[in-house]
């Protein structure tokens, strides 16, 4: 079954009791530094919460590879030396392949063997993962194909393009379809190592790495990479600018079509069409994501009753929240209260 992951779920075995789970961050000249790093500590930190009983007698075994092994050069320039060939690496349980810049992508596509390398790994590795346009080196091999999938969000058209069997996501944090995960810009790699450090030990000891990692919120692949307001102001024209932003700050009025053409001075027609044509969305679509935005942030800032929560975000009704929880994130607002609240009330 295909997943739009919001934990990851093995489609192979986990390794023997009592050996290490050996993670490969497979990176090259040209890589983006957090795209490894992030990832390197999520494992690290995991093995100090790791309790030391026979319910979890393993240790995770993170490792820095590349396609030749020795000093590579990151993207901002930082060198990472004495890294791992992948040609010589041992059994793996979990392959996460860096991102980088386009130009760095193409050379290592070409210039190396890393490409079958990871084509010949795939299938006997528990889990197969890129961070950001790594994506587009899962492509390459063939992996993506079929499957769904995310990466950048400003990389998603052209990975899109590239695979059109491939259902592309271009807003999730990450997605998992089988034993291959995905995940978005830079930052992801982080959520989704911790998503296989919960999957593998359990909740307690992802959220105890999150914290000392200093992540207030844990996100989860049915987050967003962005906002619905910040991308439709970021593509709207000066005259629905205005709209976008009445929407964004008034949730919770009467947003029909008809009263919003009539704030634009446009005929309801006229205004449907020109909005769906600058935001790429209709207005219907783009105020319920408003909505749910908005009603994300109270869930995640107060302790507000669901039904209050409702009313100021919108939404309407208990009921009407919940029902738009679970068609748009696929879990009930308590759910993500749950997972995501922050320390800090609002009165």
């Amino acid at each position: 079954m295909r997943r739009h992951a919001s934990q990851p779920s093995a489609a192979r075995g986990p390794p023997e009791r009592g050996r290490s789970r050996r993670v490969a961050l497979v990176a090259f000249d040209g890589f983006q530094v957090l795209d490894i790093a992030g990832p390197l500590e999520v494992f690290s930190k995991a093995n100090q919460h790791l309790p030391a009983t026979t319910a979890n007698p393993f240790r995770y075994e993170p490792i820095v590879a590349s396609p030749s092994g020795g000093t590579i050069a990151s993207s901002s320039g930082l060198e990472i030396a004495a890294t791992r060939a992948v040609g010589e690496l041992e059994p793996l349980d979990t392959i996460m392949i860096a991102g980088g810049p386009e130009t760095a992508l193409r050379k290592v596509a070409a210039d190396t063997g890393l490409l079958e390398w990871i084509a010949g790994r795939a299938p006997d590795t528990r889990r197969v993962a890129s961070v950001c346009t790594g994506a587009f080196l899962l492509a390459r091999c063939g992996l993506l194909d079929g499957r769904r999938a995310t990466t950048h969000w400003s990389a998603a058209k052209a990975l899109e393009a590239m695979l059109p069997r491939t259902e592309v996501v271009p807003d999730a944090i990450f997605v998992g379809d089988g034993h291959i995960f995905t995940s978005a810009g830079v930052t992801a790699g982080i959520d989704l190592a911790l998503a296989f450090v919960e999957q593998d030990c359990g909740p307690t000891v992802a959220l105890d790495t999150a914290r000392e990692l200093v992540l207030y919120l844990r996100r989860v692949g049915g987050q967003s990479q962005f906002s619905a307001s910040l991308a439709a102001q970021a593509n709207a024209a000066d005259r629905l600018r205005a709209i976008v932003t009445f929407i964004e700050e008034h949730p919770d009025k009467d947003l029909s079509i008809a009263t919003l053409a009539d704030r634009a001075a446009m005929s309801e027609r006229t205004f449907a069409r020109a909005f769906l044509a600058e935001t790429g969305m209709t207005p219907a679509r783009f105020v319920e994501l408003v909505r749910l935005d908005r009603a994300k942030q109270l869930l995640e800032t107060t302790r507000w009753p669901l039904a209050r929560v409702a009313s100021r975000s919108g939404l309407g009704s208990a009921a009407t929240l919940a029902r738009t929880f679970r068609r748009r994130l696929g879990i009930t607002p308590q759910d993500y209260r749950d997972r995501f609240r922050l320390v800090i009330d609002r009165p």
